[in-house]
């Protein structure tokens, strides 16, 4: 049973838009545009995924924190760059005349960081290192896309202060690698780029990306890590005094993670035409158990099924699916859409045999587990499934990138719904030129590994300093 009539690498958006609504994720027809309900499925989903990012913070010495919603106009204003690139996207409050207007946070350095100030009095106060999970808010003039492009973002953000330049960067390694492993636990595969200087954060001194593949060739950004130098120090007035008495301005970096677009990537990275593939890690259901019953044996069916999932009630999210007006087959279709890493299935054979039939729904294959040995099998289960969607994942992505000498090819591989990697001047007129031409952008060279180019620019032809991927992008 399909989703929809439209397949995942046919029709992303229609198979996509489908998904999220049977599967109960959100629902898009809030009556108000780029504003989502999350649904009960989804609501779960982005829970689990705040607490894994939160607890890997709070392991490095985060400290949780929420600020306030707002900040006022003349504090937004401070840091000019940052204005610039945000003034477009800011939602207003107008108190009406002779009240200050203040600003809906699109992102919170301008709310936070006249905290700091205050905070920061020594170099004993470094570092500070804090984070909050809320939503932002952004009023977003490209047609909005339910989970990639909303005006509402649940979202995680961190912003840290530091003494010194190499403790800023010791900082984005430390951050990189949270994000690592949060994507790796959620099977999620991604480009570690580094953008080029126009496309950077406004007032960072550099930014980093994490770009992941999507079923339809444009590319998902999930996270962003962004090294501020002393930008917004100097903007906001941040001051510490340093060992030796003499005052300093302090270096600072922050990182956001996108939960609804890293959920995005979830469904579709994972998902199929039979519905959600969820890893074992997020499901709101990890085991479902469905009883197959048999004239005469009903009894005895569902008396051993309700034995099975007290045994796995235990260690796993499990549901009994006793419903006695749906039959054993429109459960598998409704549970296949859902997503739940494993289905056990019970008839009057498995009770007969002390034993049970598994499922998995990464690739629907299917053996039979005797009851003593029920409890390992399915932890195993889950370790291969994890893995096998990571590992899938990733194969998908490689297989997504393609070499492109000139302007022609990288056309015919992003129509491919791919990524090109090409070799680059890094001139932002040959960039410019490319996004007119091929209706992509580059997205940044790779930086977590290096790869340096061998010929020649394939814009302008002058010899190349870097090479990027380019994509289209949500």
């Amino acid at each position: 049973m399909s989703v929809s009539a439209a397949k995942k690498f046919e029709n992303f958006s229609s198979w996509f838009d489908d998904l999220i609504l049977k599967a109960r994720i959100v629902d898009n027809r809030f009556p108000v545009k780029g504003f989502l309900v999350y649904m009960e499925n989804g609501a779960y989903i982005l829970d689990e995924i705040r607490r894994l990012l939160e607890n890997e913070l709070e392991k490095t010495g985060h400290k949780k924190m929420y600020f306030p919603l707002v900040t006022s106009e003349e504090l937004f204003g401070k840091e000019a760059e940052h204005i610039k690139g945000f003034s477009k996207e800011v939602f207003v409050i107008d108190q009406g005349p002779g009240e200050q207007r203040l600003i809906i946070r699109p992102t919170s350095e301008t709310i936070m960081y006249p905290m700091f100030k205050i905070w920061i009095r020594s170099h004993a106060d470094l570092p500070l290192k804090v984070y909050q999970s809320v939503n932002v808010y952004r009023c977003e003039t490209k047609a909005t896309r339910a989970l990639y492009r909303v005006r509402e973002i649940p979202w995680n953000e961190a912003h840290t202060v530091h003494e010194t330049p190499s403790d800023a960067e010791r900082q984005v390694k430390e951050a990189m690698e949270i994000y690592q492993k949060v994507l790796k636990a959620l099977g999620i595969s991604y480009l570690i780029l580094k953008r080029p200087d126009f496309d950077k954060f406004a007032g960072a001194v550099y930014s980093i990306a994490f770009d992941a593949w999507n079923p339809d060739g444009k590319v998902n950004q999930v996270a962003t890590i962004h090294n501020l130098g002393r930008n917004f120090a100097k903007a906001y007035g941040l001051e510490f005094e340093k060992k030796d008495g003499s005052r300093g301005i302090p270096y600072q970096t922050c990182y956001g993670f996108g939960f609804s677009r890293v959920l995005a990537a979830i469904i579709a990275q994972h998902g199929d035409d039979h519905g959600l593939v969820l890893p074992p890690i997020i499901a709101p259901t990890q085991v479902v158990i469905i009883p197959i019953p048999f004239k005469g044996q009903e009894k005895q069916i569902y008396e051993y099924a309700a034995k099975v999932k007290e045994m796995l009630s235990q260690k796993w999210r499990t549901v009994l699916d006793d419903r006695e007006d749906i039959t054993p087959g429109e459960k598998f279709y409704h549970w296949e859409l859902l997503g739940p890493p494993i289905r056990i299935e019970i008839g009057p054979r498995e009770v007969a045999e002390s034993s049970v039939t598994i499922s998995r729904r990464d690739t629907l294959e299917r053996t039979k587990v005797q009851l003593d040995k029920l409890t390992d099998k399915v932890a195993e289960l889950m370790d291969a499934i994890a893995s096998n969607l990571l590992e899938r994942s990733r194969r998908m992505m490689m297989s997504l990138i393609s070499d492109a000498k000139d302007i022609d090819e990288i056309k015919r591989i992003l129509k491919d719904r791919r990524i090109a990697r090409i070799e680059w001047c890094g001139k932002i007129e040959c960039a410019e030129k490319l996004r007119d031409e091929v209706k992509g952008e580059i997205r940044g060279e790779r930086y977590d590994i290096a790869e340096m180019p061998e010929g020649n620019c394939v814009i302008c032809g002058e010899k190349a300093k870097y090479v990027v991927y380019v994509a289209r992008a949500y």
